[in-house]
């Protein structure tokens, strides 16, 4: 019985560690790039389900903008369609297109909205031609303004604030699949992280955080670094500490953080219920970046 009891407390003592976190964040919005391992394992996809959910029902407004890389490879496979990248983004022809916008909505959105649905949510399926929600252009340069062709990849240009808020703000969870549109209607594909940063930073989300398979940013001696300044991050850039595959990832954050998102955070989705041990404990499990 005393072990019971002890045990009883301290689950009561994680809710009032939560507690100070829930109020600060109530009728707050938060966008999660759902990516990586926790949309393959089904463990993983559950957990973050139910984070989102129980993120809406103690009064916060989630928004999930999706990835769908390995959903569209397969199918293009099924097709004996190859796939090519450049500069990490999918080389999108006509058919690649609308392969991949069949898959990104009529698949995978579908399916997380379902799950959502199931754990108690009520999540809507959007993406970016629904209301003019993306609107977008053909992708002409890299990151570093080289010029580039590859094809039906878009370049954000308009975000639709007024309906995403209006439905995050209700009883709606919105999932957004990375697929936009120019003014004469054509598709798009968009790389999700650059949705879910321009999404955050149109509804001036309070909190962006990107689920990944990486634990977030280390120092050189490998531990990760729970908070840092975005002059702090550009710094671990130059100096070469972050390197490869981590030098887009912390340039999202840092730009999303510029443009008026309070805060931006790299987690591990590989860990149950990510998304919760982030925002409601205090050290939390990834990196926070912060304005400088």
């Amino acid at each position: 019985m005393q072990n019971t009891m002890e045990h009883l407390i301290e689950r009561a003592g994680i809710l009032i560690e939560a507690l100070p976190y829930i109020q600060k964040l109530y009728n707050k919005t938060i966008v999660v790039k759902y990516g990586g391992n926790a949309m393959i394992n089904e463990d993983l996809k559950n957990s973050v389900m139910e984070d989102v959910t129980l993120l809406k029902y103690v009064g916060m407004h989630p928004v999930i903008v999706h990835g769908g890389g390995p959903d569209i490879t397969a199918a293009l496979n099924t097709y004996h369609i190859e796939s090519h990248f450049q500069n990490g983004l999918r080389v999108t022809d006509e058919e690649t297109m609308r392969i991949a916008q069949m898959v990104l909505v009529g698949k995978t959105n579908k399916e997380i909205v379902s799950l959502v649905n199931k754990k108690g949510g009520k999540a809507i399926g959007l993406c970016g031609i629904d209301g003019g929600l993306i609107e977008c252009e053909p992708l002409r340069e890299d990151s570093e303004g080289n010029p580039i062709d590859v094809g039906f990849v878009g370049k954000i240009v308009g975000i639709n604030k007024k309906m995403l808020e209006t439905m995050a703000t209700d009883e709606y969870i919105p999932i957004i699949a990375p697929i936009g549109t120019d003014k004469n209607g054509q598709s798009y594909n968009i790389n999700a992280d650059t949705v879910a940063s321009a999404v955050a930073t149109a509804i001036r989300a309070e909190k962006l955080i990107y689920l990944t398979d990486v634990e977030g940013v280390k120092d050189n001696d490998g531990n990760i670094i729970y908070e840092i300044s975005t002059d702090d991050a550009d710094k671990l850039i130059e100096d070469g500490t972050v390197s490869g595959g981590m030098i887009p990832k912390v340039r999202a954050c840092t730009e999303a953080v510029d443009e008026g998102v309070n805060r931006v955070h790299i987690i591990d989705g590989r860990i149950l219920h990510s998304i919760l041990l982030e925002i409601f404990t205090d050290t939390g499990i990834g990196t926070m970046f912060k304005k400088a």
